[in-house]
């Protein structure tokens, strides 16, 4: 896989994603639709015309998936047992229709389950920016990885 193992992933490791991705109307209107979020100010351009922004805004849980499925192929495809949370979300600059938006992981801490030696806890902090290099969101996450086989279960 190329996902990284428990071991793999070191504290301070930057993982700079290759994928960049530019946010269509279809992604956000679709996205919004899907959760049933009837926000004017992400599906009603008329609306969002008028609001501060003058423009529809993307939906913020489209923005942080985004960030986070940008970052898996690199650190977390097939390695991962799942994700155990989110901390200290933020968006500190608005996404809009047309942004393409790049993402930075840095691994900020890991742990060792003590209770089951096949796994280990990983905190990955995910940062995007926008073409403009705003910072646009950034999430701690806490994801269960698993442990190398032949790890020693010292680690």
């Amino acid at each position: 896989m190329a996902g990284k193992t428990f071991e793999e992933l070191t504290i301070g490791a930057v993982f700079e994603h290759e994928i960049t991705r530019t946010v269509t109307e279809t992604d956000n209107l679709l996205f919004s639709a899907m959760t049933h979020n009837p926000q004017p100010l992400h599906i009603d351009a008329e609306f969002a015309r008028k609001s501060q922004h003058g423009q529809i805004l993307v939906n913020s849980l489209y923005t942080l998936g985004l960030v986070i499925g940008i970052s898996v192929g690199e650190t977390t495809l097939g390695t991962t047992i799942g994700n155990l949370g989110m901390e200290n979300v933020e968006f500190p600059h608005p996404v809009f229709i047309g942004d393409t938006i790049r993402v930075t992981t840095v691994i900020k801490n890991k742990r060792a389950s003590e209770s089951k030696l096949d796994r280990g806890v990983v905190w990955f902090e995910h940062s995007a920016h926008n073409q403009r290099g705003e910072l646009v969101c950034q999430c701690l996450r806490k994801g269960m990885m698993i442990r190398d086989s032949h790890s020693d279960a010292q680690k």
